[in-house]
């Protein structure tokens, strides 16, 4: 909720995010974001850069430039594990984000040599060997063949079947931080530093359900349904000391 415009964000297990304005005893509905391909798990709202982050169940995170009215910015596939808890801080001078899911503990830089990904594009054949897919009937009843599987390529977006999508590779500039499906020719495109990870990863050693974060200090608490608390050094990440008198004990 933004308390200066009086907008609600609304996430639902559809994966649509839904913009409302309250304004007294009146909700209306401004608008949709769709981008998510599993449940929303968690949002956290940035009001004074205007962007909404958004986790969800499809082991994704998409940043969502509001104020600018840009929609989908920003989609990081770093987490292998469903998204549980919100996200902890933007620091505004590095652009960083933390966030967690089950087990892991997420950190990333955001504006870092960052592209957004690309929308998946709609086709009823390959748009690399324009075989048919298998609801394209009539193009498979004029050629004589069989339909194929659609399947999307990350990097450029075209609808792929899958002898022209057979490689899997990382691509941390779009934020996908482990191997997602990529057309062969986009394969060839994408070079070795290119595959050089740009978040780090933290084992979390219990089943975090809550994270929160002192900036100041430096400190993350994150709190799991074991009934385990845990104080985090995050100094590394966001680049302050910690403050004095505090002992790791």
């Amino acid at each position: 909720y933004d308390h200066e415009t009086q907008h609600a964000f609304v996430g639902d297990y559809s994966g649509q995010i839904t913009l409302l304005k309250l304004e007294q005893n009146t909700c209306s509905v401004i608008t949709t974001l769709k981008g998510h391909e599993g449940s929303i798990t968690s949002l956290w709202w940035d009001p004074v850069q205007r962007l909404l982050f958004s986790g969800a169940s499809d082991h994704s995170i998409i940043m969502w430039d509001i104020g600018g009215r840009k929609g989908r910015t920003l989609l990081l596939q770093g987490h292998q594990y469903v998204m549980e808890s919100c996200f902890s801080y933007i620091q505004p001078e590095h652009q960083s984000l933390n966030a967690c899911s089950s087990n892991i503990t997420y950190s990333c830089r955001l504006k870092r040599c960052r592209r957004c990904a690309p929308q998946w594009l709609e086709s009823d054949s390959c748009q690399k060997c324009e075989q048919p897919f298998f609801w394209n009937i009539k193009q498979m009843w004029d050629t004589k063949t069989l339909g194929l599987r659609q399947h999307h390529c990350r990097k450029c977006g075209q609808a792929v079947c899958g002898k022209c999508s057979t490689k899997r590779s990382s691509y941390p500039i779009m934020g996908f931080e482990f191997q997602v499906r990529v057309c062969d020719s986009c394969f060839e495109s994408i070079k070795d530093e290119d595959r050089t990870s740009l978040a780090t990863f933290h084992e979390g050693k219990h089943n975090i359900s809550h994270m929160s974060m002192d900036i100041s200090r430096g400190l993350m608490v994150t709190c799991g349904s074991d009934r385990i608390v845990k104080i985090w050094d995050m100094t590394p990440v966001v680049g302050c000391s910690l403050a004095t008198g505090f002992s790791s004990r």
